[in-house]
């Protein structure tokens, strides 16, 4: 089974960091690939960065120079490093691993950006 838990939200002013981690139980984590995604009130869940097991990252263009992804396989974690953050960016943030297809989420972690 397993299980995947953020922490690392919370309220920040606009421009603003923040660091998220998940924390992943068991032993697919290393071969999986984690994503960090996003989803705000009336809007659709997307993506906010990916990184292979291979280390490979995709930022799509809007979080691109402000969000940095990276995984430390031994601690089973991934983090998402929050730069520059504006309004548009509060939102519960959601972990994702996919491994052989199969997919796991956690229960999100809120961020919210707000003076």
């Amino acid at each position: 089974q397993v299980q995947l838990v953020e922490s690392g939200g919370g309220l920040v002013q606009p421009g603003g960091s923040l660091r998220l981690s998940c924390a992943a139980s068991g032993s697919i984590f290393s071969a999986g690939t984690m994503a960090w995604y996003r989803q705000a009130p009336g809007k659709q869940r997307e993506l906010v960065a990916l990184i292979t097991s291979g280390g490979s990252t995709v930022v799509p263009d809007p979080m691109k120079g402000r969000f940095t992804i990276s995984r430390d396989n031994n601690k089973r974690t991934v983090y998402l490093q929050l730069n520059s953050l504006k309004p548009d960016d509060t939102a519960v943030y959601y972990c994702n691993l996919n491994s052989g297809g199969s997919l796991y989420w956690g229960q999100g972690t809120q961020v919210t950006v707000s003076s």
